[in-house]
């Protein structure tokens, strides 16, 4: 899709429609039923791997589609709006396999690239610790030499999926750097590596992947676990961001057409008087609010996603967060009044929005909270003057 066009190729519309059509076949009743049941949705991220679905935006060469974050984020947003969004596409896809792409040796994508494509292997990213939330300048997991070896020390918290993953960039320091001066290193660690555990956080939240506590315990790695350059490791770092917000946006704006689809069907049969109450403007009219809302937020998310591909890093930054931002917020709204216009039945298991309550949220809160996006465009768009 250029800059200038405002309409989708025919091969981004038949990839929409080709995943709107294997998501139709799970849905929603699948997804919580697979989240109640302490179960992942191993069945509709195969078929998604198996499709080329999960590997869209990956190199030919590793058996990915060769085609960019706009088709991957398309293919985020129709798994939401059908009431399947998986948290984990943000994860391995979006930001590991990018960063990988960019910076890993030809070794460490031969080995984790074509798997991470296909679906036969996830990858869990691990970069927030106990006291380093948003302020990642306060990290504290180590890596110290000894011999050839990396032995890497270290807490992460609120660590997605990792019990479902093959492996998990983490995010850590070597032992030189000092805290307060990221100098950021990325390992590749296999999840049945000695000295790695993780125990579950119980979170309100109905989702088949779930949040973990994550111990490192004097892991030994080999040389070849570390992705990229020490010295370079903020700017690869930094490279997943973009796409990550990018994701969050998807996965949000998705959630926002399920929930007005859902109220929508629901209104435009209701009666309690005479009239389906969809005729009431009460009710249309905060639809169609809700509705135009998640179409700016889109756009926005379309914006970013072009100007990624286009190798516009700078200009990708500023759209993917305020993309991030809409979306969330346009979200949440939706969610909030598709609950208002069922009513009573709004808050049942049958139709399916109370649960998206809780979830919306998550929106607002990762993987960049909306206080640090509006920090971003104050310092960078507006160029005032940083507050921390």
């Amino acid at each position: 899709m250029t800059q200038s066009s405002f309409s989708e190729t025919e091969e981004q519309q038949a990839l929409r429609k080709s995943v709107a059509a294997m998501a139709a076949n799970y849905g929603q009743d699948y997804y919580l039923e697979k989240a109640r049941s302490g179960q992942h949705t191993d069945e509709l991220w195969a078929e998604a791997g198996k499709l080329g679905f999960i590997g869209v935006n990956l190199p030919e060469e590793y058996g990915g589609g060769g085609a960019g974050m706009y088709e991957l984020s398309l293919v985020m947003e129709e798994m939401a709006a059908a009431g399947s969004a998986l948290l984990m596409m943000v994860v391995s896809p979006a930001i590991n396999c990018t960063i990988i792409s960019k910076f890993g040796t030809v070794d460490q994508k031969k080995r984790w690239l074509p798997g991470i494509a296909d679906g036969s292997i996830t990858m869990a990213f691990a970069i927030t610790e106990p006291d380093a939330g948003s302020n990642s300048h306060r990290i504290t997991t180590t890596a110290r030499r000894d011999g050839s070896d990396c032995i890497l020390s270290g807490q992460k918290v609120f660590i997605s999926g990792i019990d479902q993953a093959q492996a998990v960039l983490i995010v850590g320091r070597t032992e030189e750097a000092k805290t307060g001066n990221l100098r950021p290193a990325l390992f590749i660690v296999p999840t049945d590596t000695p000295g790695l555990s993780w125990t579950k956080i119980e979170m309100e939240l109905v989702s088949p992947e779930s949040q973990f506590q994550v111990f490192l315990d004097e892991v030994r790695l080999p040389t070849d676990a570390l992705v990229g350059s020490e010295d370079a490791a903020i700017a690869q770092l930094f490279a997943g961001l973009n796409p990550e917000r990018i994701m969050g946006a998807a996965s949000a704006v998705g959630m926002g057409r399920f929930a007005i689809n859902k109220a929508v069907d629901y209104v435009k049969t209701r009666q309690v008087w005479k009239t389906p109450i969809g005729a009431h403007q009460g009710l249309s009219h905060p639809l169609a609010q809700n509705h135009i809302e998640i179409e700016l937020a889109k756009l926005m998310m379309q914006k970013a996603a072009t100007l990624y591909d286009a190798g516009d890093d700078a200009g990708a930054a500023e759209a993917a967060n305020m993309a991030k931002y809409a979306a969330g917020e346009a979200s949440v709204r939706a969610v909030d009044q598709a609950v208002q216009s069922l009513g009573g039945n709004g808050l049942t298991k049958e139709y399916g929005i109370a649960a998206a309550v809780t979830a919306s949220k998550l929106a607002r809160i990762a993987p960049v909270s909306r206080e640090m996006v509006l920090n971003f465009v104050a310092q960078n768009s507006l160029k005032l003057p940083r507050s921390y």
